[in-house]
């Protein structure tokens, strides 16, 4: 049976790009951000809203790759990765949206492969199921989006 695995599909699809409960979808408001101002730390303190979409795409990758069972990537390099010294010549807004837009892509392909009794599985680094990670990160998605719509906004 794949009917909760296709609620998960169509949740993650409505969040990123269809029409949300809570407003715009994730992508809009992330294409719409002022990439002059994605360095910029509000109060010169806070993270900067490239800071939290790495941070983002740090998470989204881990949730692929528990997923698709790749064992190279344990939880240390995940964690290694998180809160990422950000060097604009690296890491862009440009680079940053395709490559959080690519991951997502990818967990919904493999998504479509399994049936509901892969969300009972236990994720490897964790003791929990795939069903509460993958429902983790689409409200860790929404909580950090707007974050970076409230700091595109101040800075604006």
């Amino acid at each position: 049976m794949k009917k909760e695995i296709l609620s998960i599909i169509q949740k993650i699809e409505e969040v990123n790009s269809g029409q949300p409960w809570f407003g715009k979808p994730v992508y809009s408001i992330l294409e719409e951000v002022n990439t002059k101002k994605v360095y910029q730390r509000p109060n010169d303190t806070e993270h900067s809203m490239i800071e939290l979409l790495y941070h983002m795409i740090t998470w989204a990758e881990f949730t692929l790759k528990r997923i698709e069972k790749y064992p190279d990537m344990d939880l240390a390099t995940f964690e290694k990765m998180d809160w990422r010294l950000i060097n604009p010549k690296v890491h862009t807004w440009k680079k940053g949206l395709a490559a959080f837009k690519s991951t997502n892509k990818e967990i919904i392909a493999i998504l479509k492969k399994k049936d509901d009794t892969f969300l009972k599985e236990i994720v490897d680094f964790r003791k929990y199921n795939f069903h509460f990670l993958i429902n983790g990160m689409i409200e860790h998605n929404i909580y950090h989006l707007g974050q970076i719509a409230y700091i595109n906004k101040m800075l604006a």
